[in-house]
């Protein structure tokens, strides 16, 4: 994009137009904490589960947007999230966070993923560095304290899926009951080391800093295909792939938090051979490019399936992952290729009138199935879009 400035302006206004939309729609006045689902059009779900995956998302968002704008309101809803997650969420008598409650908060789907872990980690060291609160920074650690002690593979390295209430092995590790019944996935181990990053920057503990270690080591392993740069998405117990699936999505996300999470390590040779291999995986991403310049979701080698529809939250990683390999390579067709990929958030994504974004369309450019707010559905990826390119330009 030849005019940065005028985009980073774009981002402010887009980071404002986010936040405006939860602060005002997602506060549960009836029940507390914030409301379970609202819908494309607007229509409120009071007595929807309420995921924990959601309010910790919620969390790190309002915590993340105080520290950058300074706003109090934004750290009043913080403290909202952090209240809720604390008296609703938290397990006090094993430990970790549940998957979902009721909308009056009581206990509703118990299991330990610990891809719900990680994000519960990601928001209260979050709201941690923005309210020096010693009682969050308590609950992370001890998560991650469960974590390692029950979740992390000690034979193959890496960390399993999911665990019952008191941390006992399931049988079904499938994430919210989609995708293979698989012991290791890439999209855990993503979101562990995101939410290990974050920990280590209010505690640099040294057993954090050697699980960040061994989780670049997994990824650089096992992961990341040392031909394609793409990612493994489902493994078993020692690595080996139950899936050649591709997601582009996850694959640019990765592109930016894994340089982000060894740039932590302050090693210049880890640092520099990660910035190789970010480059490496923004470019394998190309081939998941629509001749609209946008990006599928998913794409199958096995039976030569494509998923063609446009996710909200991929566009909010590329344009993050687009920059940051033009950041480090200079080459245009990076910026090329964030420019289409804002063009068509901006076109397609973007609810103008209702406010926030939509889920995605299909790809004939139909309004895909999806809502406003849901368990998936949160302000972390484009509020965080907003705040990585104000940070970066």
């Amino acid at each position: 994009m030849e005019d940065l400035t005028k985009f980073r302006e774009e981002m402010a206004t887009e980071l404002s137009r986010i936040l405006d939309y939860w602060g005002t729609n997602a506060p549960d006045r009836q029940h507390g904490g914030f409301i379970g689902r609202i819908d494309h059009d607007g229509k409120r779900y009071p007595e929807a589960e309420k995921g924990g995956v959601l309010n910790a998302r919620i969390l790190w968002t309002f915590s993340a947007a105080y520290r950058v704008l300074k706003k109090p309101a934004y750290l009043d809803l913080a403290k909202r999230a952090y209240t809720y997650l604390r008296d609703h969420f938290y397990d006090h008598e094993n430990g970790g966070t549940y998957w979902a409650v009721r909308a009056n908060g009581s206990p509703a789907q118990t299991p330990k993923f610990v891809y719900g872990q990680a994000f519960s980690i990601y928001g209260l060291s979050e709201y941690h560095a923005v309210s020096d609160d010693v009682e969050a920074l308590a609950f992370a650690t001890e998560i991650y304290e469960r974590l390692e002690e029950f979740s992390y593979d000690h034979e193959s390295g890496g960390y399993i899926e999911a665990f019952s209430k008191s941390w006992e092995p399931l049988s079904d590790m499938r994430l919210g009951g989609g995708g293979l019944n698989a012991p290791k996935t890439m999209n855990t181990h993503l979101h562990v080391i995101e939410a290990y990053v974050n920990l280590y920057h209010v505690w640099p503990d040294i057993r954090l800093r050697k699980s960040i270690e061994g989780l670049l080591e997994a990824f650089d392993r096992h992961i990341i295909h040392p031909e394609t740069s793409q990612m493994v998405l489902y493994a078993t117990m020692d690595w080996k792939p139950l899936s050649r699936s591709v997601s582009f999505g996850h694959d640019i996300e990765a592109s930016w938090l894994l340089l982000e999470s060894a740039e932590v390590l302050h090693q210049e040779a880890v640092s520099e051979k990660w910035r190789k291999k970010s480059v490496e995986m923004a470019r394998a991403t190309f081939a998941g490019l629509a001749p609209d310049g946008s990006l599928y979701y998913e794409y199958n080698p096995d039976n030569g399936h494509w998923d063609k529809h446009r996710e909200w939250w991929v566009f909010a990683e590329a344009i993050v992952g687009y920059l940051n390999a033009w950041q480090i390579t200079k080459d245009p067709v990076f910026l090329t290729r964030m420019q289409e990929m804002w063009a068509f958030t901006r076109k397609y994504i973007l609810d103008l009138k209702g406010g926030e974004w939509f889920t995605g369309v299909n790809d004939d450019y139909t309004l895909a199935n999806g809502n406003k707010i849901s368990f998936w559905k949160c302000p972390y990826h484009n509020s965080r879009m907003c705040m990585e390119v104000l940070k970066r330009v």
